[in-house]
This record gives C-alpha cells, sequence and structure tokens, in this order.
C-alpha cells in the first residue's frame, strides 16, 4: 500500500490526511497544490482542460499527456520536490482520461484521485507504477464493487475518498436524493468504513462541508481517516478562480447556493453553484446558443457521431466554456459559472494557503 502523508491537528493524538480537492476548470492547477503540498496536505491538480492551462502558463501548445506531465511538475518544483502532488480525474471525460493519468506518472505524480464514474480499470492504466490509487466514491456499494474488480489485478484502493451530498460542483446522487437523511454524510461513513476494512483497511477520507479544524476533529474522532476540503481552497491566493469569482465566494449567502439541473451540466449530473453566477443566469434565460468549440465532454451518440449532450436537447449550459471563463482563461465571451460547496457562505474573507493550513491545523487561532 503507498500512504499518503499525515498531518499534526491540535486536539488529535493522531496525524490526519488533509486532500485539497480537485476544482476544475483551472481553479486547481500547480501553483496552489504546491503550496499545499509544501504544507504536508495533499496537493492536488485538476485534469480538466489542462492543455489550455498549459498553454497559457507557457505559451506554447500541448497534448493532454503533456500537459498534466509538465502541470505536476511545475506542481512538484513548487512543492519543493518533497511534498505529495496528485491529479484529480473524471472518468466521464473519456477524451482526455487516460492521456492525462499517463502524462502524470511521467511527471512524477504522487497519487491518482479519480471520481465522476467508476475508476473500474485504474490499475491496468497505471501498471506498476508506485503511486496511491484513490478513487472517489458515494457509497459502500460503489466502493465494494471497485474493490471486486480491482482484485483481478491484485490490488486495492491506498486510500477513498467518500464525497457526500454537500460538496461543490458534480455530485454523485440522484438530485432527489441530495437531500435525503439516509443520504447524509454521517450515513454513509459507515457501509464505507466496513467495506475498507474487510478489504485491507484503507484509509476513508470523507469530503462535502468540511470547513473548520472542529469538523476535522470530529471526523476524525468517529473513525474518517482523513478529510478533501475543496471550496475553502478556491478562496486562497494560490487558486486560480478569477477575481470575480473569489469575491463571488465571500458574497454568497447561504440561500445563493443552489443544486442545478434544469439547465444543468453537460455531464448529467447534479451540480451545486452560486446560482447568481452570470454564465447560469445566461442560460436560464437563453440568453447565448450553446457554442461545443472545446469538446471535453463528448461522447459516442446513437448514430456513432462524437456529441455533447448540450447539443442533443439536453436542457444544460456549456459547462466547458463556463468554467474556463471563471478561471479567466477563455478564448470566448461565454460568462462565468462558479461552482462550490454547501459551506462557501461561510467565507468571509481571501486567505492564502499558510493561513489555511495554520488555521486548519490549530496553528492559527
Amino acid at each position: 500500500m503507498v500512504e499518503l502523508p499525515k498531518i499534526a491537528v491540535r486536539g488529535l493524538d493522531r496525524g490526519v490526511i488533509l486532500i485539497q480537492g480537485g476544482m476544475g476548470a483551472g481553479v486547481s492547477l500547480a501553483r496552489l497544490a504546491g503550496a499545499v503540498a509544501l504544507r504536508g496536505g495533499v496537493g492536488t491538480v485538476s485534469f480538466i482542460a489542462l492543455d489550455r492551462m498549459v498553454e497559457r502558463r507557457t505559451g506554447f501548445k500541448v497534448s493532454h499527456r503533456e500537459a498534466a506531465k509538465l502541470e505536476i511538475e511545475e506542481a512538484r518544483r513548487l512543492s519543493g520536490n518533497n511534498g505529495v502532488v496528485a491529479i484529480n480525474c473524471m472518468v466521464l471525460i473519456e477524451k482526455t482520461y487516460i492521456p492525462s493519468i499517463e502524462g502524470a506518472i511521467e511527471g512524477g505524480v504522487n497519487a491518482i484521485i479519480a471520481g465522476a464514474g467508476l475508476p473500474m480499470t485504474l490499475p491496468e492504466i497505471v501498471g506498476d507504477a508506485q503511486i496511491a490509487l484513490v478513487p472517489i466514491i458515494s457509497s459502500g456499494r460503489a466502493l465494494e464493487l471497485i474493490c471486486r474488480r480491482w482484485s483481478r489485478y491484485g490490488r486495492m484502493p491506498d486510500a477513498v475518498v467518500l464525497e457526500g451530498p454537500l460538496a461543490g460542483g458534480h455530485l454523485g446522487f440522484n438530485v432527489e436524493d441530495i437531500s435525503k437523511p439516509e443520504f447524509r454524510l454521517e450515513e454513509l461513513f459507515g457501509p464505507v468504513k466496513e467495506v475498507a476494512q474487510k478489504n485491507g483497511d484503507f484509509p476513508v477520507v470523507v469530503a462535502g462541508g468540511i470547513y473548520a479544524r472542529e469538523d476535522i476533529v470530529r471526523w476524525m474522532n468517529v473513525g474518517a481517516d482523513g478529510v478533501q476540503i475543496g471550496t475553502r481552497f478556491a478562496a486562497t491566493d494560490e487558486s486560480g478562480a478569477s477575481e470575480e469569482f473569489k469575491r463571488a465566494i465571500v458574497a454568497a449567502r447561504e440561500e445563493d447556493i443552489e443544486v442545478v439541473t434544469n439547465p444543468g451540466s453537460p455531464a448529467g449530473m447534479p451540480f451545486r453553484i452560486i446560482k447568481s453566477s452570470p454564465g447560469y443566469q445566461q442560460a436560464l434565460s437563453r440568453g447565448r446558443p450553446l457554442l461545443c468549440d472545446k469538446q471535453y465532454l463528448l461522447h459516442g451518440g446513437e448514430d456513432g457521431r462524437m456529441t455533447c449532450l448540450a447539443l442533443e436537447g439536453y436542457e444544460a449550459f456549456c459547462i466547458c466554456n463556463a468554467l474556463l471563463s471563471a478561471a479567466d482563461s477563455n478564448d470566448t465571451s461565454d460568462l462565468p459559472i462558479f461552482t462550490v460547496g454547501t459551506n462557501a457562505s461561510r467565507v468571509d474573507r481571501i486567505l492564502s494557503v499558510d493561513e489555511l493550513m495554520d488555521e486548519l491545523t490549530g496553528v492559527m487561532p
């Protein structure tokens, strides 16, 4: 088993795995991941639109594989080549999934974190590379299926991220289940922990709704091995989110945050955003025709041609352009959509990664 690093948190007598969530497009890049890894957390690069992000940083065009390699190398450099750097990959984005993993391995990545679909063949893709494999799941059943399949490769997860319904971005639940008591993270945790224990007792990391040190202490005291935090890292100096995005997080109130489906993400999954996001309001009013020019979410249609759900009559916004605009990295005039977790309404200022890590670990009162 490949171990993830642990950090000390005041109030606990054991170490905590602290993963900075992967946020795309362009929010969690090398600068953020490197800063988190330098402080002993798992710094995560999102693979979404990395080719465009690296082109913007370096000034030359690259393939998806080359982009992942270069961004991971940069994150490792910024971490002093001593921290743990991961790449977050979405299974459903078939076009870039395997090339990004291969490039990240070439760049020296320490962990692959994979979600938005079950990463059933991840051990086969990775081969004998000595890196941590960390699936993101939302139920014990999903983890059971992964463990059963991975056993064919003689492999088990090195850790698992259990993401509950309070997380930001795409959610692994039916929209009608998100608010049901039985789908709370607290209810999901026990069955997932049981599956992990009977398959080698690998660490269970919880995500969705983790905000403060007190949340970390509470979860560790009930048996979690670590936490994954996204939105708070989006609201840092090192985040790749645009200044408009960061201001929107600070200004957001509880009633401003909503799970949207109609119009929703062309990935076909419920999507949590700040509902005043210009791109979402534009989509509600049918204010701009869909422009599928980035084509990251293409899939094989019934006629055999590659297409996007947003172009098939599905009520969706153009997520590729909307998220690129939210990171000031688009070449079109599409308006941005700001994706956050439920606790975005608690963020009242932008911090540096050092300040946030101090707060989360209890160094700073």
